[in-house]
């Protein structure tokens, strides 16, 4: 029995992944879940009580998959200049990625303040990993400057989301030139 528990909980997680790429959190309805899995809506109270709780689980499971393949490309790399470019290089690779996709979509949405509280401290631990080669480079400081190299990432993920005139290559590669110009003392 707990095995099909553990089954449906992921099926619902697929199909929330699946509507917040779609559609963003908009589409992300019990309705709509219900409809995807083959559940009753009312099953699917059973395993979440609220939208929030649909995204912190995705949170929960997504995010740390998602830094892990930031961390192994920076992990590669020599360099501190090379770890940061590895980093903007990853996240913008992973756009295409339906678990980062859904990611996007939620820190773009309106949820409520646990939701949002997560999201902040998954993006704190990305935004951790690069605060490192700042250090290494010289930055008096660092935090700082790790924060808004994200913002960078983030701008630049948003652009590609939004299927913009640039193609995505065009995209990283700008993101990776105005990332290293700005990191460089």
């Amino acid at each position: 029995m707990a095995e099909h528990r553990t089954m449906q909980r992921s099926a619902l997680l697929d199909a929330a992944r699946a509507l917040l790429s779609e559609g963003g959190t908009d589409a992300l309805t019990f309705p709509a879940l219900a409809q995807r899995t083959g559940l009753a809506r009312s099953s699917v109270y059973e395993y979440f009580r609220s939208r929030g709780a649909v995204v912190e689980e995705l949170c929960a499971v997504d995010f740390p998959l998602w830094a892990a393949e930031v961390e192994a490309a920076m992990a590669e790399a020599e360099s501190p200049e090379s770890k940061i470019e590895a980093y903007v290089r990853q996240q913008l690779a992973l756009v295409g990625d339906r678990r980062h996709r859904a990611v996007v979509a939620i820190s773009a949405g309106e949820l409520d303040a646990g939701a949002r509280e997560k999201i902040r401290a998954a993006h704190g631990g990305l935004v951790a990993m690069v605060v490192e080669a700042l250090a290494e480079l010289g930055h008096d400081q660092p935090r700082l400057a790790a924060m808004l190299l994200q913002g960078v990432v983030d701008a630049a993920v948003r652009r590609t989301e939004l299927g913009a005139a640039e193609s995505p290559e065009e995209i990283t590669e700008a993101a990776v030139s105005m990332a290293l110009s700005g990191v460089r003392r």
